[in-house]
């Protein structure tokens, strides 16, 4: 038997729970790091690279963009107006919702988009290799997935 975590008691969830709660909090701080990297010679900041790329698969309203990346909706918008300022996304009448807007690319944003496609591919085949392949890249997408819809569950 091995010994409870410090500070838990008998129970190793709370000290589990917030050594992964700083893992992650390191590893978005990672992420932004690389995906600001990626974006600047395109051009974009690592939330326009996220919003535009939101929208790459066809257009989407706001809210929707923000519910998929689990932030606030005003911070979308924010995000949104300076893209479609840039000329990089433009705002589309949404058949389903008379105030809600759809937001889509321009042949820009597009452009923008595809001019980190390279770089991102090249840091993914690095980050696989260091992970010891697609599997294991696999693996540890599945269990941020699972810990996500687990706190989706929870109300979160």
């Amino acid at each position: 038997m091995t010994a409870p975590e410090p500070g838990t008691g008998a129970d190793p969830a709370p000290g589990l729970l917030s050594a992964t709660a700083l893992g992650v909090f390191r590893l978005n701080g990672q992420f932004l790091a690389v995906s600001e990297k990626l974006a600047r010679p395109a051009g974009l900041t690592t939330a326009r690279w996220q919003v535009l790329g939101a929208v790459a698969g066809g257009p989407l309203p706001v809210a929707g963009i923000a519910r998929a990346m689990g932030i606030t909706r005003q911070s979308v918008q924010r995000v949104a107006d300076v893209v479609v300022a840039e000329g990089l996304a433009e705002y589309r009448p949404n058949p389903a919702h008379r105030r809600a807007k759809l937001l889509a690319l321009t042949p820009d944003g597009l452009s923008a988009l595809q001019r980190i496609t390279p770089d991102h591919g090249e840091f993914a085949a690095e980050l696989c290799e260091q992970l010891g392949g697609p599997a294991q890249l696999r693996t540890v997408m599945e269990a941020v997935e699972t810990l996500s819809r687990a706190l989706d569950n929870l109300g979160y």
